[in-house]
């Protein structure tokens, strides 16, 4: 015999999809800019008539059972979308919360027993807790993944090898120097070594808030995979504090060339490859 909520479920899942929809939006934040009400409604009604469809008897108990497969996959594609468009935690909670009110509201219009609508609603409040837990899972999930490819891509951004003369090559490091950070900056400037069949390199680390043994040993390793290249490396950018640091931790940089500043660097440079640049006179 079938459950009295699944049948009520099935002859107003039509009401119930208005009062859900009239919930979502007067719930205050909801993000108009977002999403447009159409769609909305079109996502809306995928998710409750898919749950009603594959709701029955053996399952009302068992958020696990197969049968609401198909509402977790579109719970899933519903919160990774929402966690790249920029929706709230907030936002994609009321979601899946404005559902359970909905369908709680038509039991109790419908149940006047108040121990069958008692029994009834606990079945719902679990399914549709269980169904939120694994939105916040999927969600966060998808937040993590933005978080990463955002920071990959400033990491990409922040670590440019600029070609600085024929032969020349500068890379600017501003920020952390971690060990991601140093295999990313290895790679770029190894690469474009070989491009460019440049024969120095310069790293400037004015932009480096501070160094410490580990960012030392991650610098000492790029000058080591540039000079297995074939290049020499110039690091400069070493103010005062960053040269009293590197003395009081007792790091050897003595077998690579240190500057102060970018313009001595480059200047280093030139006399290592016998070039040399001569302010052009105008002719009056």
């Amino acid at each position: 015999m079938k459950n009295e909520a699944i049948k009520i479920f099935q002859k107003k899942k039509q009401n119930i999809l208005e009062k859900w929809i009239t919930t979502q939006l007067e719930v205050n934040g909801m993000n108009d800019d977002l999403i447009t009400n159409d769609d909305l409604r079109i996502q809306s009604e995928e998710l409750l008539f898919t749950f009603i469809g594959n709701l029955s008897d053996s399952n009302l108990n068992n958020p696990e059972a197969h049968e609401f497969d198909p509402v977790v996959d579109i719970l899933s594609a519903i919160s990774i979308s929402r966690a790249k468009q920029g929706y709230s935690p907030r936002e994609t909670g009321n979601y899946i919360y404005g559902l359970k009110e909905a369908l709680l509201l038509v039991l109790s219009e419908d149940i006047k027993d108040p121990a069958t609508l008692y029994t009834q609603s606990m079945a719902i409040n679990k399914l549709l807790d269980s169904f939120s837990i694994s939105t916040f899972e999927t969600f966060i999930k998808g937040r993590e993944d933005v978080i990463f490819r955002q920071t990959d891509e400033i990491t990409q951004i922040s670590t440019p090898v600029i070609r600085v003369w024929d032969g020349i090559l500068a890379l600017p490091i501003i920020g952390t120097l971690d060990s991601s950070r140093t295999q990313v900056v290895m790679e770029s400037l190894l690469q474009e070594i070989i491009e460019t069949s440049s024969s120095i390199a310069i790293l400037d680390i004015s932009g480096v808030p501070a160094v410490d043994s580990l960012v030392a040993q991650h610098l000492i390793k790029t000058v080591s995979a540039t000079r297995l290249m074939g290049a020499e490396c110039i690091i400069s950018g070493i103010r005062p504090e960053i040269a009293q640091t590197v003395v009081h931790l007792g790091i050897d940089l003595s077998s690579i060339i240190t500057k102060s500043t970018l313009a001595s660097a480059l200047k280093t440079a030139f006399d290592m490859m016998a070039l040399e640049v001569h302010k052009k006179r105008t002719v009056k």
